[in-house]
Order: C-alpha cells, then sequence, then structure tokens
C-alpha cells in the first residue's frame, strides 16, 4: 500500500509524479442539491419515503430464501435416494452438482434481481436529494425508477456490466492507498490497519452505486464520461468519504448485532413452548429461521440506511468542486478498466 497518497491530493507512481499540481477543468457539473445532512436521521427519512423498494427488496430475500431451502431439500433427499437405491458415488455427484451448480445460478440471479432493485432505488433517491420530488407527481417509484435507468442506460445488461467496472477500478484504487498509516500516528495503533482495511473493503460496497447516483443527478448524453468524472471525484475527495464509511460500516455491525440479538427473543420464547419431544429439533428451526430474518432485515433495510449516507456525504462534498485532471491521468494509468468505462 505505497503506490499513493491521499493527503498531497493526488498519486505517485512509476516515473510520472502524479501529486496535485492545481490542474483542473472547472466544475464538470451542475445539478441542484437539497440534501446535505448525511445524518442517520436523514437517512431514514429517505428510507421511509422510498420504502416500496425496502419492501420490494425484503421480499425478494425472503423468496429466494424460501427457494434456496427447497433446493436444499431436493438435493439432500435426491442424494439420500440414490445413495441407497443405485450407488453411495451416484449421491455425492447428485449433492454435489445440484448444490454447487444450482447455488452458482441461484446466486447469480438474486444478485442480479438486488442489483436492478438498487439501481432503481438510487434514481428514486438521487431525484429526492436534488429536486425534491419524484417526476411529475403522476409516476409511481417503480416505474419511475425503472424509466430513469433504462433511459440513462438502454438495457440493463449494459449497466450490469459498467457496475462491475466500476467495482473493480474501486478495487484497483484502494489496493494502491497508503493512507490508512498515517491516520492512525499512535505506533501502537498501527496494528490495526489490517482490520481497517477489512471494514473498509465492506465500506466500499455502496461506491458503485454512488457513482451511479451521480450520473443521474448530472445527466447529460454519455453517462459513461460521468461514471468516470464519478470515480474521479470519489478519488479527489476519498480521504473524508473513507473516513465517514469506517464509521458508518461499525455502526451497521452494532446494528446488525443488535437485530439478531432482538430476533433471537422470540425464537426463545417459541422454543419454550415447544413440547419436550421436539424441543431441540425445534430449536434449531427457530435459531435459522430467527438468523435467516436477520440476514433479510439487514440487507432490506440497515445497508439501504447506510447507501443514503453515502450518498448524501458524496454530493454535498463534490458541489461547485473543480475536477483535477492529475486524477484522471492517475486512474487512465492505474487499471485498464477506467478506459473501458468510457468506451
Amino acid at each position: 500500500m505505497s503506490d499513493i497518497s491521499l493527503s498531497n491530493g493526488g498519486g505517485r507512481g512509476g516515473s510520472a509524479d502524479w501529486r496535485a499540481t492545481g490542474q483542473s477543468q472547472g466544475a464538470s457539473h451542475s445539478y441542484p442539491l437539497l440534501v446535505r445532512d448525511h445524518g442517520l436521521a436523514t437517512a431514514l427519512k429517505l428510507l421511509v419515503e422510498t420504502l416500496p423498494y425496502a419492501l420490494a427488496r425484503w421480499g425478494v430475500l425472503l423468496a429466494f430464501a424460501a427457494a434456496c431451502a427447497l433446493w436444499a431439500v431436493v438435493a439432500v433427499g435426491g442424494a439420500v435416494w440414490l445413495g441407497t437405491h443405485v450407488a453411495s458415488v451416484f449421491g455425492y455427484c447428485w449433492l454435489l452438482g445440484v448444490l454447487l451448480l444450482g447455488g452458482w445460478i441461484w446466486g447469480a440471479i438474486l444478485r442480479y434481481t438486488l442489483h436492478m432493485i438498487a439501481c432503481g432505488h438510487v434514481a428514486v433517491l438521487t431525484e429526492l436529494m436534488t429536486r425534491g420530488s419524484i417526476g411529475n407527481g403522476t409516476e409511481g417509484q417503480f416505474a419511475y425508477g425503472r424509466r430513469i435507468v433504462m433511459d440513462r442506460f438502454g438495457e440493463v445488461a449494459v449497466l450490469f456490466g459498467l457496475n462491475a467496472l466500476i467495482r473493480a477500478v474501486l478495487r484497483a484504487f484502494h489496493n494502491a492507498l497508503d493512507t490508512l498509516g498515517d491516520w492512525l500516528p499512535a505506533p501502537g495503533m498501527k496494528a490495526i490497519v489490517g482490520l481497517l482495511n477489512t471494514i473498509l473493503s465492506a465500506a466500499t460496497r455502496y461506491l458503485d452505486k454512488v457513482v451511479l447516483s451521480y450520473d443521474l443527478a448530472r445527466g447529460g448524453d454519455d453517462p459513461r464520461r460521468n461514471i468516470q468524472d464519478g470515480l474521479v471525484y470519489y478519488c479527489q475527495n476519498a480521504k473524508p468519504i473513507l473516513a465517514t464509511s469506517v464509521w458508518m460500516v461499525i455502526v451497521e455491525r452494532i446494528l446488525s448485532i443488535l437485530l439478531c440479538l432482538v430476533l433471537l427473543v422470540p425464537a426463545g420464547v417459541v422454543t419454550v413452548w415447544l413440547p419436550e419431544a421436539v424441543r431441540e429439533y425445534g430449536a434449531m428451526f427457530t435459531v435459522f429461521t430467527a438468523a435467516l430474518l436477520a440476514v433479510t432485515v439487514r440487507a432490506a433495510f440497515i445497508q439501504p440506511l447506510f447507501l443514503i449516507c453515502m450518498m448524501i456525504r458524496f454530493h454535498a462534498l463534490i458541489e461547485n468542486q473543480p475536477i483535477n485532471s492529475t486524477w484522471v491521468g492517475y486512474l487512465d494509468g492505474l487499471t485498464d478498466k477506467f478506459r473501458q468505462i468510457g468506451r
């Protein structure tokens, strides 16, 4: 982690000196911003305003969880039947094939579905942050989100591919950071740099949607250029964004743990009510159900809350900010994925 220093406002690497030299192209965007407070109270208000998206995400997660449970029953049941009536090797092959191949297929479909829901959600949130209302007031949130995303990218496959490129650029940038040690001046604190890196990896999962929000807010007829500029703006403001995201991830983990503990209480009550003969097996079921609900509630409601915080923080930081051409050159040389976004 020695390729780039955020404290200088730019990068360094190879034979070129990429440190910021004051080069700027002027502000590359102009859009209104009505929400600048990135606190949890403001984020919760926006989450409630866009509750249909959170409920849709929760419904999809629950449906896929139920489908996966059924898929597991088919895998185990088929393996037992084949092992008993044919040969054990056929049972093992069935089990591995169904779990591995089937699990990959289900995972890909789930990621794709949740990604498209999240993009629609980002479109609606961006409109609320920049204009205060959705469209002309005659469209529902789902219709508006889908229309805006499709108008910008034409087809969902294009957006899905761009999302992968954005994440690749972000990974390359974060792998080059040497800033974490500078944030922790006390010698004894250096030991937790690895832990902070893990936290930052979790925090940056929101940033691809933040860059999408920038494109939607900026508009224009070149979304790929907008996404490139959004990545450059993130690099220019990486230190305050990542510093904020660390605390957000910590709070998210705390809320997730509290959610698990809260859901274990009714699970325990139900277990106590069960007959003695089935209580042990019933406890496994109630704990599994509580864990399943905790995971889906976290993904549907808690994580979007922190996505909203990151979106507000990003838009407030880059408001009227010139874009530094040094960062354009740095990212262009750091990874070819940055260039691929503009093609």
